[in-house]
């Protein structure tokens, strides 16, 4: 199968590191011109020259903005005016006691997790829609149908990106866009790897660590390991092409088999 994104433009939020970066390789690899996007001009400076490595000959541009903010959403949107694949990744988690989440902490996860997605979804859709092509995905979580004790806050903003993406689906029917999610189980990246050596002793190797925490915390993986960002970038190349041209309002899993049911 040929996935061929020559002559498109995709914007991937949060995309320094981890899953975001790898979408951004992967868009690209398929003849996409991307934006990089993150706060730090620094970072995301570091992360146009990292993927220009990964991917010799491929277009990345830089794009700055802390998009989790309306001002920064219009900056992003100067940056970026022209795009035709829009992957909203910018997402933050952690663990907490779910007696203990303040109003504060509730009301962040959801402007960081679900608010800038929906922004950039306004920002976007109308040209997609008249131009009669678009792709606008949200990366999701196991975590939004399996939600975990110790991080419940996240979990309900993922479950909302849900809602969204099916909500902006409908609202895009008959138009040649199509809005999808996708539901990522637990991945293999740096933030997780701390996580994980929160939850299991920090003293153990990673390997034995990340076998430790699958067996205690994540036992329904049928995988029974972390899924790499590379093969959550992998759907998101799929459903940015015009072969998943059919595929829209859906929530599709690449979780490793975690979540125990047939459809989300």
């Amino acid at each position: 199968m040929q996935l061929d994104l020559n002559g498109r433009t995709a914007l991937v939020t949060g995309s320094t590191q981890g899953i975001g970066a790898a979408i951004a390789a992967g868009l690209a690899r398929a003849g996409a011109r991307v934006a990089v996007n993150g706060r730090s001009e620094q970072r995301v400076r570091d992360a146009v020259a990292r993927l220009a490595r990964e991917v010799p000959g491929a277009d990345f541009v830089p794009a700055v903005a802390d998009v989790s903010t309306e001002d920064g959403a219009r900056q992003v949107g100067e940056a970026v005016p022209d795009a035709d694949i829009l992957i909203n990744n910018l997402g933050i988690f952690g663990s907490a006691d779910a007696l203990e989440i303040s109003d504060e902490e509730w009301r962040r996860y959801f402007e960081v997790n679900v608010l800038a997605a929906v922004r950039l979804t306004r920002l976007y859709l109308p040209r997609m829609t008249a131009q009669g092509w678009g792709r606008v995905q949200y990366i999701a979580s196991d975590s939004a149908v399996v939600v975990p004790e110790e991080m419940i806050h996240y979990g309900m903003s993922k479950t909302a990106l849900l809602a969204v993406s099916r909500g902006f689906a409908k609202k895009a029917a008959g138009t040649g866009v199509t809005v999808n999610s996708v539901i990522a189980g637990p991945t293999h990246t740096g933030g997780v790897e701390d996580f994980v050596h929160s939850l299991v002793d920090p003293d153990l190797p990673w390997d034995e660590a990340q076998r430790v925490f699958m067996r205690e915390h994540r036992p329904q993986s049928l995988l029974q390991r972390l899924i790499e960002p590379e093969e959550i970038a992998n759907m998101v190349v799929y459903l940015s092409s015009d072969q998943a041209s059919a595929t829209t309002g859906g929530a599709l899993r690449v979780d490793g088999g975690y979540v125990d049911s047939i459809l989300p």
